[in-house]
């Protein structure tokens, strides 16, 4: 799920990462906006906002919703330059970073909010858009841009053009293969509206909490993910040592 990279990767991968993050990104995207009334998972709304408040000449207002879009840029930058470092190390899964970074921050806004030393919702703003940041980042890179999953603006758009091609299939055209990428965009809508019904309802219970489930659901991902391939690694060794 983590592994695999750009063409190597499969359909099975692509979902099995889509279904985990736009799940998290669906969780991330209520709580913060319940608790702050803000949106966290991207930046599109937070910039047209930014540009009234410029026109108004309301600058506090305006600089808060830049340093929305900054926090959001510098977490995809940070993630990138986390896995062309690890790329060129070679000494770990290049995914591992940016996923324990993300789920560390989503941990740290539940420590600060609960210790009370983090009054402003504008900095949970920032670490949460940080933090999608991070996500958007690696499962873009990781997906060669096939899965995205904090906003839903353009897999909208892809799904809507990808369903029009469905009338005009020509006979050498690939059918199955436009079938699988609506299949995929849809799954991730529809767990990124599951994660939000989650993070809704919990939120009523725990509040800021809930960020503790999506860092958990990060950290069991890597970890499931680990182990499969470790698991795979060993019985491949086998059949070599059988076959031997």
């Amino acid at each position: 799920m983590f592994r695999h990279q750009g063409k190597r990767r499969t359909f099975k991968n692509n979902l099995r990462i889509a279904i985990v993050l736009s799940f998290v990104a669906g969780i991330v995207n209520l709580a913060g906006f319940l608790a702050i009334h803000q949106l966290t998972t991207n930046v599109t709304g937070h910039f047209a906002l930014f540009i009234n408040d410029i026109l108004e000449f309301e600058f506090s207002n305006g600089l808060a919703y830049f340093l929305y879009i900054l926090s959001f840029l510098l977490g995809s930058f940070t993630s990138s330059l986390l896995i062309e470092w690890t790329m060129r190390t070679k000494k770990l899964n290049i995914f591992i970073l940016p996923t324990l970074l993300e789920s560390a921050i989503l941990l740290l806004v539940v420590i600060l909010t609960d210790l009370s030393t983090l009054q402003s919702p504008n900095t949970i703003a920032c670490l949460l858009l940080f933090a999608m940041g991070v996500q958007n980042s690696f499962v873009t890179k990781i997906s060669n841009a096939v899965v995205r999953t904090t906003h839903l603006t353009g897999l909208f758009t892809d799904l809507g053009i990808e369903l029009s091609q469905l009338f005009f299939l020509k006979k050498e055209t690939n059918g199955k293969s436009i079938i699988s990428t609506i299949k995929l965009r849809i799954y991730i809508i529809t767990f990124f509206f599951l994660g939000g019904i989650f993070g809704g309802f919990l939120y009523m219970k725990i509040q800021l909490n809930v960020l503790i489930i999506a860092a958990l659901i990060l950290l069991t991902g890597l970890i499931y993910d680990d182990m499969r391939h470790r698991f795979l690694l060993a019985k491949r060794k086998y059949r070599h040592k059988k076959m031997a």
